[in-house]
């Protein structure tokens, strides 16, 4: 598979798993880190585990960061990079009257995805099969979030002016990534600043809405598109 990978929030792991980069912080807690561009992600049940496990709680704070997004209870909202679920599990208990759509481009995420959402009772979580260039989203949305995806989108300003067109009118996009400082994430080099960000998405036409600033580790910003979609 091309790498870098535009939505595979699950890719994030394996170079801590493969001992391929120096990380501070070994361990389950590492949900994110960058792939080595050369291992597709197969086996969606053993990395359930990780992506999954309750310690990541304590730093990733899922449940302040969906309040902190305002949803409305029937609201349509994409996870891209959604890995085995983390956060499109609890978007979904969020957003009992609204559908969210878990997006991933690896295919045994996908599986995982839908699997998980029938084993759980979701009606409203629907996998979604994305591509690197477009997260192929089948209606209009009111939020986007990826978490620790945006450094793997390679043409991100194409990416994000292709995502526009999959935004309602007042639609937002919530970016959440590892800041500079982190213990924890890829490594330096790889790492994208959240001001770098902030001029990218402007370039894509996005103007930056809101930032929160409660996570440890990772810059959490929500951009609104300029104008009608």
């Amino acid at each position: 598979m091309r790498a870098p990978l535009a939505m595979t929030l699950s890719s994030a792991i394996l170079t801590l798993a493969l001992g391929c980069a120096a990380l501070v912080v070994p361990g389950p807690a590492q949900a994110q880190s960058p792939h080595t561009h050369q291992h597709s992600f197969g086996g969606a049940e053993r990395w359930a585990e990780v992506f999954d496990d309750p310690g990541r709680d304590a730093w990733q704070k899922p449940h302040q960061v969906i309040e902190a997004l305002a949803l409305k209870p029937d609201a349509a909202v994409a996870d891209i990079g959604a890995g085995t679920g983390y956060f499109a599990v609890r978007l979904a208990h969020f957003v009992p009257q609204g559908r969210v759509y878990a997006v991933d481009i690896e295919a045994d995420m996908v599986k995982y995805l839908a699997d998980r959402a029938r084993r759980e009772g979701l009606d409203n979580l629907t996998a979604v099969t994305g591509a690197p260039d477009d997260a192929r989203l089948p209606r209009k949305i009111d939020l986007v979030l990826m978490v620790d995806t945006y450094h793997h989108v390679e043409q991100r300003e194409a990416y994000f002016r292709q995502l526009a067109r999959s935004l309602k009118p007042d639609g937002r996009v919530a970016i959440i990534d590892f800041n500079a400082k982190s213990a924890m994430g890829p490594p330096p080099s790889q790492r994208i600043a959240g001001k770098r960000v902030v001029a990218e998405m402007a370039k894509a036409g996005y103007r930056l809405q809101r930032e929160h600033r409660f996570l440890p580790n990772q810059y959490f910003l929500v951009f609104q598109g300029r104008g009608k979609n």
